[in-house]
């Protein structure tokens, strides 16, 4: 009886079907929708925060389009229609595809800090590098900076409160997201927050794929080398990424909740001027703005499309879209892993890999460890990098963010780094999926079945 797409609602008959009993369990932790307290939490904020910075930044001459290519104002526009999202242009931003360079930069501006701190990531491990980052917070804490953490209760279960216990003594402030009093055994722990933000004295921000923990620095034996995309951000830009983090802060407190001020928003010139929209993603919302995003991307391409993500798993709307492009004769690559870290998440990515394969699109499997960038790069204008997957979770389920730029030479710097990578990377072609096993194909042929609520 629950408004949602025909598909999932199939998917989950499946799975009732298939496990009596046992599956309608696994719908009750996963298949529950958000409820109308939690949907009132999220708007609300919403409108007390991004609607007033974004009006505010309307009034700054500095953050006015001025894009000449029709398919980056239509996305532009689109964005500031569903989402509020404003185009910055006054920024600057650095690439980070490798854990130990995104961790010293990082590490080394929260050192600098000299106001507040603002910490919002969906894994944080009580590891060597999680503890590194609280010793650090539980410092700068001491020192009387503001900190606070917001972190997924879900994606941090080896992280529990009493991790965090050293630093709120501090005097920092830690919350999971919109935590539930069954913790853990929530009804709705489908609903992730998947989002990797970092806002640093309200100028220097990140957001990437990235999380917290040894297995980003290349530790973890399982998955080797952790190939991934991050961004630092300087300039106006971080104000969104402030007003994101806000608004997920305040809705999932009940107390200490951030009241809005131009305080939190310090202003320094920048020397580039790169532009750059922040856009927000959550099953709060009946329109998928980054899938939306990556459709009008791929229906704007002139010549070429580059892509790499840990799973591919699209919509129908998303598929039809790609499989148009390829047969009007744009160059479609996308790198996928070779490795697979949820079982039939992997074999649903092969079993569409394989259909975009046999449409004409380029697709390779990177080699040297686990790939988990989320990047799509058009025409070498215009890039998305962020936290939000090409699956269906990430469209619909999960609270993603994602940075999308328009700029030839940052284009042309993450198209360097996904050549580098196809020299790590094996090319599929028809052999390869023939020679997989027969039990390996039904796999695939089964996880793409229940591919709408994986």
């Amino acid at each position: 009886m629950e408004k949602r797409d025909i598909s999932a609602a199939w998917a989950w008959l499946l799975v009732m079907l298939l496990l009596p009993g046992i599956g309608f369990i696994i719908y009750l932790f996963f298949g529950w929708k958000l409820n109308k307290r939690q949907i009132f939490n999220l708007k609300a904020q919403k409108k007390l925060g991004i609607s007033d910075m974004a009006a505010h930044q309307k009034m700054s001459s500095q953050n006015r389009p001025d894009l000449k290519n029709t398919v980056e104002n239509d996305l532009v526009k689109m964005f500031l229609s569903t989402d509020d999202s404003v185009l910055t242009t006054n920024n600057d931003l650095q690439i980070f595809t490798t854990g130990h360079e995104k961790f010293k930069r990082l590490f080394n501006d929260l050192k600098h800090a000299k106001n507040h701190i603002n910490i919002e990531y969906f894994t944080i491990y009580d590891d060597d590098l999680g503890k590194q980052l609280r010793t650090i917070l539980i410092k700068k804490a001491q020192e009387g900076v503001s900190v606070r953490v917001l972190y997924d209760l879900f994606g941090s279960k080896g992280s529990k409160q009493k991790f965090f216990k050293q630093l709120i003594d501090a005097g920092g402030e830690v919350t999971p997201f919109m935590r539930s009093k069954f913790g853990y055994y929530s009804f709705r722990i489908n609903f992730r927050n998947h989002r990797k933000i970092v806002v640093i004295d309200g100028s220097i921000g990140y957001i990437g794929g990235f999380n917290i923990g040894d297995q980003y620095l290349g530790r973890n034996k399982k998955f080797g080398n952790w190939r991934d995309t991050h961004l630092r951000l300087e300039g106006s830009v971080v104000l969104q990424l402030q007003s994101r983090f806000f608004m997920d802060w305040n809705a999932s407190v009940k107390n200490k909740k951030v009241q809005f001020s131009l305080d939190y928003f310090p202003q320094k010139p920048i020397q580039n001027k790169i532009p750059i929209q922040i856009v927000s993603s959550g099953p709060e919302s009946d329109i998928q703005k980054i899938k939306q995003g990556y459709i009008k991307m791929i229906m704007g391409a002139k010549k070429t499309i580059w892509i790499e993500t840990p799973y591919f798993i699209p919509d129908d709307a998303l598929m039809e879209t790609l499989l148009i492009a390829i047969r009007s004769g744009i160059e479609v690559c996308m790198v996928i892993p070779k490795m697979p870290d949820h079982p039939f998440v992997y074999r649903a990515t092969e079993y569409y890999a394989k259909q975009l394969l046999s449409a004409g699109a380029h697709v390779y499997a990177y080699q040297n460890g686990f790939m988990h960038a989320k990047t799509i790069v058009v025409d070498g204008k215009i890039v998305s990098v962020g936290s939000a997957n090409w699956d269906i979770r990430s469209f619909k389920l999960n609270f993603e963010a994602n940075a999308f730029i328009y700029d030839d030479k940052i284009a042309q710097k993450i198209i360097t780094t996904i050549k580098r990578d196809l020299r790590e990377s094996i090319e599929l072609d028809e052999q390869y999926f023939k020679r997989q096993s027969t039990w390996k194909k039904l796999r695939q042929l089964g996880s793409r079945l229940i591919s709408p609520i994986l």
